[in-house]
């Protein structure tokens, strides 16, 4: 085994061999018959479903990604510039701070229905559902990261007459861009939640294929939609982790010291 394979083991290979003894298991389990397959499918029957209904998981692989992808840029933009406003004042922190952590706390479940009220069927209340799921994470770690630039580095702003904009343009962002990132890394995979949730009130998407699929008692898709929903949070997890590695790697003692994309999905 030459050192490249080595390397690509090492880094695929922890994750693979446990989902490689699971599926064995869950295979031999079912065919076995200590497990109904109505209740658990076979990992080959969620397989064959994957194969003959490619055309309409991929239907709604493609409405759900885009609905999420759609939710979670517009979280990021709301999410740091909200976040810039209230780290410019305490008052304003105290005053509306509250309320982004109290919408972080209602489930969007029962929301959902008042999404549909006001954005009707479709894709509007999907985007609106995976926007408000996503958008506290980044709130929270952006503001975070802003309020935790070093004071010493904002005292020196201050001494060479540096404004608040610059300060905050060439200062306070640069410094909480590890943060930015880490709550864009959590809002992704929430983002995904939302819009298969809006699915199921809203309809489209992979959340219809497991309604219709819950009905029909078809636990094989409903598996190979979830496995294809996963395979969407960790690509664009993976895609985020890229983005951070991209901008960080040159100046950021983490990255510096690995040279390379974190493995990890934190």
């Amino acid at each position: 085994m030459s050192l490249s394979s080595r390397g690509v083991f090492r880094k695929v290979g922890p994750p693979l061999l446990p989902f490689v003894f699971i599926v064995a298991v869950a295979e031999i389990a079912v065919r076995a018959g200590w497990i109904q397959e109505f209740l658990f499918p076979a990992p080959s029957s969620v397989l064959k479903t994957l194969s003959d209904d490619r055309h309409e998981l991929f239907q709604g692989f493609s409405e759900t990604a885009l609905a999420a992808i759609v939710g979670l840029i517009l979280s990021f933009i709301v999410g740091v510039g909200f976040a810039i406003v209230l780290s410019a004042s305490s008052f304003l922190r105290r005053a509306f701070l509250p309320y982004a952590i109290f919408f972080q706390t209602v489930p969007i479940i029962s929301i959902a229905p008042l999404l549909v009220i006001w954005f009707g069927f479709g894709r509007p209340t999907v985007i609106a559902s995976a926007f408000i799921v996503s958008i506290f994470p980044i709130v929270a770690s952006t503001l975070l990261g802003l309020q935790s630039t070093d004071p010493a580095l904002i005292d020196l702003f201050r001494l060479y007459s540096g404004s608040r904009w610059s300060q905050m343009v060439k200062l306070r962002i640069p410094f909480a861009l590890p943060q930015i990132f880490s709550g864009l890394k959590i809002a992704t995979g929430l983002a995904v939640i939302g819009a298969i949730v809006g699915e199921f009130i809203g309809g489209g998407g992979l959340g219809s294929v497991v309604d219709a699929a819950r009905t029909q008692q078809r636990t094989d898709k409903v598996f190979a939609a979830v496995l294809i929903s996963s395979a969407l949070g960790l690509a664009l997890v993976g895609f985020i982790n890229f983005l951070s590695w991209s901008a960080l790697r040159h100046w950021h003692a983490s990255y510096r010291a690995a040279g390379r994309p974190h493995g990890d999905l934190g």
